[in-house]
């Protein structure tokens, strides 16, 4: 076991020293997610991490994590302080409370992260290459699971643009996040040995990167039948006026003038809740939108409030999509709702006190979670998710490989001007690579984007101001490796590594 040193600027001897480091490193890895991009970074930051953990008690170790992810999540999910404070207009004490408490519950998976690293590598190197891809991997994903889950952050999402992005259409993101934490630990390795286990570490260093550029050239999906033409229009209306009643006819008109402009289109895509109102107020708009539709041809997808009064007395009101192919009205309803957002998961006595509080307390319902396709006029089937739906990659799994191209609508109004737009953009692509497959996302404010099979962006239009983009846009078919086995491959390999080395580590107590 190597001994506790000055090694990497992490005073052994003063823990609070090197703690502090510790969240500063945390702090630092933001920049390696969008807007910023230093995907190198990451192992810089990742090598003082695993050495913590490799040449300190369990306890010690899960402490310096705890920082490390506080430092990370405080920096990079500041932006929901401006959510809640700026356009929930909730009280400046609430909204501090509700983000120093997503970051102290995420930064508790860190420290689960720290201790069980420490334990399982038991102060070995080479253990540390298999224990700590096995480690991270298994808490990332279930931080993006366990009550309802914030998958927000995920390592893998920082290497989009870099060679580990071509082991996304394989392993998905949570593979990419277990190959770069491998690649640090022997990293970590060949710093710590000498003579032929250097050199064996070395090799392990390069052989994730090089395959993953390999990969990079695959084409695990064809091209299917011809491209079409589609159109993004962003509306540019910010979060505190979307609501305005006197909004409310010049955002009508602006999204039915803008499809009507564009009447050679195939496809047209609104935003997420485009039209700021239920349905059944809007009956007649939508009326206009299905005849607009039939004498032009187009397929028209908007988000809006869909109320259903189908069987119960108090009507389910879902966050939809809605298609409009001529004669044929189809929906999509969002699965995977916001927690505090979209729904409050608290007692009656609470829900009581937001009503006093006149704070916002209804919950819209929850679609199911398979749902059929939508599908454009010429036939081409759509794998939709509304806002933070794409964060959770394996939950539109159940669409491919039937859907052709994926279309993401959101509103990240609610972020302002800060990083949580291009950290979701970041997001979206990874999609695409997982898929293969090109995505439609179409935002309220930013950022609306065109992207490609392989990850790339197309076409992206300004933030915070009206956006028509066209563009061609072709649908595949096929499937990846991780569309086939989805999370499964990756989870099942760190659950064994994970069972291997928690019986030895109490063999040997």
């Amino acid at each position: 076991m190597p001994r506790p040193t000055t090694l990497l600027l992490l005073p052994a001897d003063r823990p609070r020293i090197s703690q502090l480091i510790l969240f500063v490193l945390g702090c630092l890895t933001t920049l390696a997610f969008a807007p910023f991009g230093w995907s190198l970074l990451v192992p810089i930051v990742l090598v003082p991490f695993l050495y913590v953990c490799l040449t300190n008690s369990p306890r010690d170790s899960a402490k310096h994590a705890f920082w490390f992810g506080f430092g990370l999540f405080l920096t990079g999910t500041y932006w929901i302080y401006i959510s809640v404070v700026v356009f929930g207009q909730a009280p400046v004490w609430i909204a501090l409370f509700l983000m120093i408490s997503l970051v102290l519950i995420m930064s508790a998976y860190f420290w689960i992260t720290g201790w069980l690293i420490s334990r399982l590598a038991s102060g070995e190197p080479w253990y540390l290459v298999l224990v700590a891809p096995a480690v991270w991997v298994t808490v990332e994903w279930a931080r993006g699971w366990l009550f309802t889950g914030f998958p927000w952050m995920a390592l893998g999402y920082s290497q989009v643009d870099s060679v580990f992005a071509g082991w996304a259409p394989v392993l998905g993101v949570y593979g990419v996040s277990m190959l770069m934490v491998a690649t640090v630990a022997a990293i970590l390795v060949a710093l710590l040995t000498r003579g032929r286990q250097q050199i064996i570490a070395i090799v392990l260093v390069l052989l994730p990167g090089l395959s993953g550029a390999i990969l990079k050239t695959a084409n695990w999906t064809q091209p299917a039948g011809e491209a079409l033409t589609a159109t993004i229009i962003q509306g540019g209306i910010s979060q505190d006026r979307k609501w305005l009643p006197e909004q409310f006819q010049p955002t009508l008109a602006f999204y039915q003038n803008e499809t009507r402009k564009v009447a050679g289109s195939d496809l047209v895509v609104w935003p997420e809740v485009a039209i700021p109102a239920v349905s059944d107020r809007v009956e007649g708009y939508i009326r206009g939108l299905e005849s607009d539709s039939r004498s032009t041809g187009q397929t028209i997808l908007f988000g809006i409030l869909e109320r259903v009064t189908e069987r119960r007395i108090e009507p389910d009101v879902y966050n939809a999509i809605i298609a409009i192919t001529g004669e044929q009205r189809q929906s999509y309803r969002k699965r995977h709702l916001v927690p505090f957002g979209e729904y409050f998961p608290v007692p009656e006595t609470v829900r009581e006190w937001m009503r006093m509080m006149s704070l916002p307390n209804r919950d819209l319902s929850d679609g199911d979670d398979v749902q059929p396709l939508l599908q454009t006029r010429g036939g081409v089937k759509l794998s939709v998710a509304i806002c933070y739906e794409d964060a959770y990659g394996a939950e539109q799994l159940y669409a491919l490989p039937d859907a052709g191209i994926l279309v993401n609508v959101s509103n990240d109004a609610w972020f302002g001007d800060s990083i949580a737009p291009h950290q979701h953009l970041q997001i979206a692509r990874m999609r695409s690579l997982e898929a293969g497959r090109h995505t439609i996302r179409a935002t309220n404010t930013g950022i609306s984007a065109f992207i490609g099979p392989k990850g790339k962006i197309h076409e992206t239009g300004d933030q915070f101001v009206p956006v028509t983009m066209t563009r061609e846009v072709q649908p595949y078919q096929g499937s990846t490796p991780y569309t086939v086995i989805g999370n499964w491959l990756v989870l099942i390999l760190s659950s064994v590594i994970l069972g291997v080395f928690w019986i030895r580590s109490r063999a040997n107590l």
